[in-house]
């Protein structure tokens, strides 16, 4: 195992009603201008705006309100929402929704705090030096972007993805009602189900440290999620499902599933981040699609892990050489995919792409990555565009 740190600040308040309290938790942590931040309008639809609004009035709290945001979240909404919070003097934001309009505020923050321009630190040119306070009322449980310490934005100009991570923008706390989560599509409920399980995923497969207790943690997160992605297929208004899953999310993206290790491969996120970028595609279907060739493709590399997981996870049979196991685990993976309707490859996922648009991704994630990146197989551009062409 390797030495590490967990530092997890975000206040959870879980559990039916609890938007209640939203406006005591603002206060609580200083804000007195708030910029509500959301995406579509079903937070309109629901009644969830109209009554955060009312629950700040109440408390004497101001606010300002911009909505727009959007999957993959858009920089030009970051650049309007900073200057929002300059003019009206907002100290704090409030993001209603799930990982894009989480996301965006996280990089509004940014922007509000430090000088110049807030692609920087998404370029990697510039290190963020602090962030504008922010909260979250979770309406779609996948990105764990209520406790994480990242935030993904896309470029329009030139369709550029790019992550961005340090403490500065952990909210100061997580409303997580399941009963709002209720209203969703079946298609993202199972994509939110995917991320969760590939955010623990990408810290599973590693060749640098490990910890028991921490295996325990994320295979045990993962059976959670498998199972009740199953029972919100069949039956969408089951809470205790809900309920499950949302917290899963949680664990699954605040550091808790990596702890002892080398940090995790996260290859196959940058792979979908490539195609969120320049196919605008859903993140966990993005991600389901490309996992089984990125699995295939560095199996032989992450034995003993892809054998445990087969396992220990997906509940294979143990018979046969390590290899036949762990195949066995990769098909079985893309099998459950499949059962929640999620695409195991990109034809699946609707995407028509060219053989240069496949070498075009590749070129823009070995750039992203610094070159090459990877903890079960270290790959370059050329493994890259592999994996791409074998998804197809």
């Amino acid at each position: 195992m390797f030495d590490f740190k967990y530092y997890t600040p975000t206040e959870v308040v879980f559990g039916k009603n609890t938007e209640d309290k939203t406006a005591e938790l603002v206060a609580k942590y200083g804000g007195t201008k708030v910029l509500i931040h959301y995406g579509g309008g079903s937070v309109k639809r629901s009644g969830l705006l109209d009554k955060v609004e009312k629950l700040l009035e109440a408390k004497g709290i101001g606010y300002t309100v911009l909505g727009g945001a959007v999957p993959n979240p858009h920089l030009g909404l970051v650049y309007e929402g900073i200057e929002l919070c300059k003019k009206e003097n907002v100290d704090f934001i409030l993001a209603l929704g799930g990982g894009s309009a989480i996301d965006s505020a996280k990089a509004i923050g940014y922007g509000v705090v430090n000088e110049g321009d807030v692609w920087d630190f998404y370029d990697y040119k510039r290190k963020a030096t602090g962030c504008l306070p922010l909260g979250v009322i979770l309406t779609i449980a996948a990105t764990g972007s209520e406790m994480s310490d990242s935030s993904v934005i896309t470029k329009e100009e030139g369709l550029v993805k790019r992550g961005y991570s340090s403490d500065y923008c952990r909210p100061k706390f997580a409303i997580m009602n399941p009963v709002l989560t209720m209203t969703l599509p079946d298609y993202q409920t199972a994509c939110g189900c995917t991320d969760i399980m590939m955010h623990t995923m990408e810290r599973y497969f590693t060749n640098g440290g490990n910890m028991e207790i921490t295996d325990e943690l994320a295979e045990g997160l993962l059976r959670t999620v498998k199972k009740n992605a199953v029972i919100l297929r069949d039956n969408p208004g089951d809470y205790d499902a809900r309920a499950e899953v949302m917290w899963a999310g949680s664990l699954a993206h605040n550091g808790l599933t990596g702890c002892g290790n080398d940090g995790g491969d996260w290859m196959t996120h940058k792979l979908e981040h490539e195609l969120g970028g320049l196919y605008d595609v859903a993140h966990g279907a993005g991600l389901a699609a490309i996992w089984g060739s990125w699995a295939r493709y560095v199996y032989k590399n992450c034995l003993p892990r892809f054998k445990k997981y087969a396992l220990n996870v997906m509940g294979v049979e143990n018979s046969g050489s390590d290899e036949e196991i762990a195949l066995r685990g990769i098909e079985a993976t893309e099998d459950f995919y499949r059962s929640i309707n999620m695409p195991t490859n990109l034809r699946e996922l609707g995407v028509k792409a060219t053989d240069e648009d496949l070498i075009t991704m590749a070129k823009k994630c070995a750039i992203g990555v610094g070159g090459e990146k990877g903890s079960a197989r270290v790959l370059n551009e050329e493994d890259m565009l592999a994996i791409y062409r074998a998804s197809m």
